[in-house]
């Protein structure tokens, strides 16, 4: 990550050595916080900059290093300052990149008396150990003289064996030397010193313990002989002035070292100088290479404008010829609906025809009908005068002849009725239909025959017209196929996979919300929700009805979209409703990625005219560069 210091304002080289100093004055006022502690600083330039603990000679490095660099002369300045603070008001903290045994050198415990000669290293003389305590590397007093730090114990031997003094090893610098004197001190506290040890010897069975001097270094016996084989007599002030004098070595190599780091450093900045210089040339041939192009590539936009015009006329040509085909097309169409009219015109009046040779069928059925309920009339009413002609037997002659005339002018009143309702339903029966309907029934058949000519000659247009529309798509296919390594997403004619994800969105989430892990969760949704896209049975979509028009649009109230939006953010959410779009559009029964011709530049769909002519064209240059 880049210093995130405020770049926008630009300064000119002859300004830099003022600002620095502005800057510098800032930072030793406070204003800026670059120390944090006695051996940890930060870059207060860099805020954003993901390490912010330094030490000395990191800080040190990186200040130098930005305040050399090709950086904006806002940076430049601001580090250089802080270069120059760490120099002058921080060089203490240098030091403590000492080693700490150096500084524990420098302050030894004092001795009771400083010509007083001890054993070097340092050794304590227990005696009277009973000797199933010095088995097992002496773990037993290890654990016993814990409180000493020891080093280690070693059992002395003499001629006869086991002589009953052990010798305990303590570290070489004055915190063994502390820890010897208190291992004397403790048994002197006891009274099991050295002065008790030589009036008692043997004849009790206490352990005593004392600090290996001169006296004992220089005895005849074992533990005389082991002191002299494995140390040396020294005062504690010729050994302070010989570690001291070994202090002053280290610290003179320290800095004949620091030295040299910072010589190689200065080396390095006039190396990086020089490399920034190198590097302004590089630029500058590397501008005059882009002159150079940008020529070429006008060169190359003329002939690609002529090569466009002339296939602009070529394309003109072709669309009056496509013009003429058309007007022709539009014509026999015209003719063909003319031709449909009159036999829909014909088929009208047969039907007409028809419906009225029904409706005269009708009334022949009628008449038929009526003329059957008047005799069914006339039959009762023959068989009720017949019972009445029975009743009246007995009645006078008189009446029977009176009966009579009755029931005959009734039998005529009925028989007129059923006449006049069968003439009413004959009228206009004065044309022959029979032969009416067979003439219509002929030319009804010759225009049905001509209705399924037609129908049989547009049936062979759709099914080559389908057979022409298969062999696009397949030569579509097989164009994208053969383009998809050729063209790229910066080229105006490329690939674009129709419903897949755009990652970028998920990856600038993840990073605001999860941190180091970004990556990989951005990774886990982009996988997740390509899987919600291909699952045929999620369907988050509406219908609107705007007039007669109707459409599909995204359900903003769909779960699993709302739980989207709150979770990762209204950009992770567009890039999944524009997915859901183009899978809606491009391949809504198969919900899976389709690859599609896409012209880049004006962002839609491309067809394969465009692509064709943008492969052409490619070639060409690349002809005319070889």
């Amino acid at each position: 990550m880049d210093c995130s210091s405020d770049e926008s304002s630009e300064l000119s080289e002859t300004d830099i050595d003022d600002y620095a100093e502005k800057s510098y004055a800032d930072l030793k006022a406070g204003k800026f916080v670059a120390r944090l502690g006695s051996d940890r600083f930060r870059c207060p330039f860099c805020p954003g900059k993901k390490k912010q603990d330094y030490r000395y000679n990191e800080l040190l490095q990186h200040a130098v290093g930005v305040g050399a660099s090709n950086r904006a002369a806002k940076v430049k300045a601001n580090h250089q300052a802080l270069a120059k603070l760490l120099k002058v008001d921080h060089a203490d903290a240098a030091a403590t990149l000492l080693p700490r045994q150096a500084i524990a050198l420098s302050n030894p415990p004092k001795p009771v008396q400083d010509l007083e000669v001890f054993v070097w290293p340092w050794m304590g003389i227990l005696a009277n150990v009973p000797a199933e305590q010095t088995q097992g590397g002496g773990a037993i007093l290890m654990k016993r003289l814990a409180d000493f730090k020891p080093v280690q114990v070693t059992a002395v031997y003499g001629a006869n064996g086991y002589a009953g003094y052990v010798i305990v090893l303590f570290t070489k610098d004055w915190i063994g030397f502390k820890n010897a004197l208190a291992f004397q001190n403790y048994f002197k506290s006891q009274r099991l010193g050295k002065l008790e040890w030589e009036e008692t010897k043997q004849h009790v069975k206490y352990v005593f313990g004392w600090l290996a001097k001169e006296e004992d270094y220089k005895s005849d016996g074992p533990v005389g002989r082991f002191l002299s084989a494995n140390g040396e007599l020294k005062t504690v002030s010729e050994l302070e002035q010989e570690m001291s004098s070994k202090t002053d070595n280290l610290i003179a190599n320290l800095t004949q070292q620091i030295s040299a780091k910072s010589k190689y450093l200065q080396e390095l900045e006039c190396k990086c100088n020089q490399m920034n210089i190198s590097l302004q040339k590089v630029m500058e041939e590397s501008d005059l290479l882009h002159k150079r192009y940008n020529e070429e590539m006008r060169n190359m936009q003329s002939a690609a404008r002529e090569h466009t015009q002339r296939v602009f006329q070529e394309t003109e040509k072709l669309r009056k010829q496509l013009a003429e085909k058309e007007s022709s097309i539009e014509r026999r169409s015209k003719e063909l609906n003319e031709q449909v009219a009159q036999t829909d015109m014909e088929r009208r009046k047969l039907e007409e025809e028809r419906k009225k040779n029904a409706d005269q069928n009708d009334s022949l059925n009628m008449a038929r009908i009526e003329q059957q309920k008047a005799d069914q009339r006339a039959l009762r009413l023959l068989e009720k005068h017949k019972k009445e002609k029975e009743d009246a037997l007995n009645k006078i002659l008189q009446l029977e002849r009176q009966v009579d005339e009755k029931q005959k002018l009734e039998l005529d009143i009925e028989q007129l009725k059923g006449k006049l309702e069968v003439v009413k339903h004959m009228e206009g029966e004065g044309v022959d239909v029979k032969k009416r309907s067979e003439e219509l029934t002929a030319e009804l058949n010759e225009r049905i025959e001509d209705m399924e000519h037609l129908e049989a000659l547009n049936q062979t247009l759709v099914v080559k017209e389908r057979m022409t529309n298969d062999e696009i798509q397949d030569a579509k296919k097989e164009l994208i196929t053969g383009l998809a390594d050729l063209l790229g997403p910066r080229s105006n004619i490329g690939i674009k996979r129709m419903g897949e994800l755009d990652e970028k969105p998920f990856v600038l989430s993840c990073k605001q919300r999860y941190g180091e892990d970004a990556e990989m969760k951005a990774a886990e949704f982009v996988s997740l929700w390509q899987e919600h896209l291909k699952d045929p049975n999620w369907h988050p979509f509406k219908i609107v009805t705007t007039g007669s028009t109707t459409e599909q649009i995204i359900n903003d109230n769909d779960e699993k979209l709302v739980g989207l939006k709150k979770q990762l953010g209204e950009e992770v959410y567009k890039a999944v409703t524009t997915a859901l779009l183009e899978i809606n559009e491009y391949n809504a029964s198969g919900s899976y990625v389709v690859s599609e011709l896409w012209n880049n530049k004006e962002n839609r769909k491309a067809s394969i005219t465009e692509a064709i002519q943008h492969v052409l064209k490619q070639w060409k240059a690349q002809k005319r560069r070889r």
